[in-house]
């Protein structure tokens, strides 16, 4: 499954709002140096999504981006 994020890296508080099951707005404290937002978003839906796969498949470094989730075996 393939869902697109907007990110807002260096916010004051976390936040993930659900706009549809392909669509979310995420806020993270971490800033965007050093690869440490992008760590924190797949964090956070590693939670979302327990016992599946994680990972961005593009935009590593823009603030629109796209995530794999894939169940894990």
């Amino acid at each position: 499954m393939l869902i697109g994020l907007k990110v807002t890296a260096g916010a004051r508080k976390e936040s993930v709002e659900k706009i549809s099951d392909a669509r979310y707005l995420i806020s993270v404290r971490e800033p965007a140096e050093g690869n440490r937002a992008n760590k924190r978003v797949l964090e956070i839906f590693c939670n979302i999504f327990p016992h599946r796969r994680v990972k961005i498949i593009k935009g590593h470094h823009a603030p629109a981006k796209i995530i794999e989730v894939v169940e894990d075996k």
